[in-house]
Parts: structure tokens; C-alpha cells; sequence
């Protein structure tokens, strides 16, 4: 037992890789696995509500590392920009009541609106939630999303993008995600991820592998060591800053969900300590 605890002591899994268990189901098959930590999805909040999950997480002995997601901060309108600003504010609170310091946000982008007005929005919109995160002791992680999703999932799609952004915010409440599954390809990714080292804000880091050929742009993810990602060198690139935060499996992945999730943990387990 002792090595299982050393071995996984920096894994975390995000609640939405294992989509079919319930958070009650996921607390406690990632304890019985070894698992430290755990990001929580917000649709798993729903059945019981924020405050009975952060009893649940609070029992399992899980570290709750982050809350998924907020963003989504373009819109075509101003009444669609104040609702999406509302909505991170119960983000917020959200995390706030199951005890997670950071949220993870997919920033968003709408079709029509054009990438450089919906990054202004996005900014705005951040700066215009972060002093009510601050408030809460919550931090918010721009994640840069591969350019497949620039269309209408986010307009931040590299990491320079997102570096940048959060030092034009310049809070110590502000800072980026590192995702492997987006950001593999680029060429800059290297001096990305010195870069947002050095200005401190390189806030978490989410593996998964890029399945060839992809069957699907949205569920088709496959475990470390599946695909072509150089994992073990992105890790120490993000390790060589002086991160030590846990390395977050999150797994979209339609044949994954269909299979029985305690042999799919299995796999996980396996695949963090052989390709990652």
C-alpha cells in the first residue's frame, strides 16, 4: 500500500473521465484506487447540490484539486455576456462550498462574433468575476482549447494566447491551465510553459493522449501512451518551472464510458505509471 500511495500521490482524476459513476460512485472508486485527487465537473454537483458534494469529498479523504468549468464569456448580446458573468459567480460559490481553489474556464466563442472581439469579451469577463473569485479565495485558469474548438468552444486556442491574457490581467488570482490533448502541436509550447512558469502562472496540468485516426473531435480521447502525445516531456517541461501540483487525467471519451468504469480505472492506473 505504501507504494500505491507514492505512486499515485499526484494523480488526480477528473470526475467527467469516469462520466457514468455519480460523484458518490467516483469518490469512492478513486479512493479504493489509490487516487489523491479529484477535479469535480459541475454536472456531478447537480443531483445533490454543492453542499452535500462538499460533504461527500470532504468524507472521502480526496483532495479536491479543481472545479470544471466556468467561461463561456462571449455573447452577441450584453444580456448574454451578464448571464454568462452570473454563472461563474455560482461557479464561484460552487467551489467555494466543495473546497476547490481553482476553476478551470473554457473561455468560449461564439460563431459570427469575430476571435479578437471574443477574446476582449473574454478578458472583460474575467476581470469583471475575478475580484468576487478573489473574495472566495477561489483562482480562475485560463485554458487555451485546441483550434478545432475556436469556432464555438474557445477563441484562446494557444498558450502563448492565454500567457498572454493573464498577464494583462496581472493577478496572482489569475493564471493558466496546461493541457496536453490542446496544446501538444505547437511549436512555442516549450517556451509557453517557461513563460508562464515564470510569472507564476502555471496553475494546472491535464493529460490525456490524441487517438490516430481521431473517430470523434469531441469524445474521442484515449489513455496515456494510446496516441502521439509526448506526455513524459510535456510533464517535465511544466515539472522544470517548479510545478508540483497533481497531473489531472481528464478523458473524453465515448468507448471509455462504455465500459465498465472500475476496469476502466484500472487502465488509468496502469497508463499514469507506464506513459506519463
Amino acid at each position: 500500500m505504501t507504494t500505491e500511495l507514492r505512486d499515485f500521490s499526484r494523480l488526480c482524476i477528473h470526475t467527467i473521465t469516469t462520466k457514468p459513476w455519480s460523484l458518490a460512485e467516483a469518490t469512492q472508486g478513486y479512493s479504493r484506487a489509490g487516487v489523491a485527487g479529484i477535479t469535480v465537473w459541475r454536472d456531478a454537483l447537480e443531483p445533490q447540490g454543492a453542499k452535500e458534494s462538499g460533504r461527500m469529498l470532504r468524507d472521502s479523504g480526496l483532495e479536491v484539486v479543481s472545479l470544471c468549468r466556468g467561461g463561456f464569456f462571449p455573447a452577441v448580446d450584453e444580456k448574454g455576456r451578464q448571464a454568462a458573468i452570473d454563472d461563474n459567480k455560482r461557479a464561484v460559490d460552487e467551489a467555494k462550498e466543495i473546497g476547490a481553489p481553482l476553476i478551470v474556464l473554457v473561455c468560449g466563442a461564439v460563431p459570427g462574433i469575430p476571435l479578437a472581439e471574443a477574446r476582449k469579451q473574454i478578458a472583460d469577463g474575467i476581470r469583471t468575476v475575478l475580484p468576487y473569485a478573489e473574495s472566495a479565495g477561489v483562482k480562475l485558469s485560463i485554458e487555451a482549447l485546441h483550434p478545432m474548438y475556436a469556432d464555438c468552444r474557445s477563441a484562446v486556442n494557444t498558450l502563448g494566447q492565454a500567457n498572454a491574457m493573464a498577464e494583462a490581467i496581472d493577478s496572482p488570482w489569475c493564471g493558466v491551465t496546461v493541457d496536453v490533448y490542446h496544446l501538444w502541436w505547437d511549436p512555442d509550447l516549450e517556451a509557453e510553459v517557461r513563460r508562464a512558469g515564470r510569472a507564476g502562472n502555471l496553475l494546472s496540468f491535464h493529460i490525456c493522449d490524441w487517438r490516430t485516426p481521431t473517430r470523434d473531435l469531441l469524445n474521442d480521447r484515449g489513455l496515456m501512451g494510446e496516441g502521439c502525445i509526448p506526455i513524459r516531456e510535456i510533464r517535465g517541461w511544466v515539472e522544470e518551472t517548479g510545478f508540483s501540483g497533481y497531473n489531472e487525467v481528464e478523458i473524453f471519451s465515448d468507448a471509455f464510458w462504455a465500459m465498465d468504469q472500475s476496469k476502466f480505472l484500472e487502465k488509468i492506473r496502469d497508463a499514469y505509471l507506464n506513459h506519463s
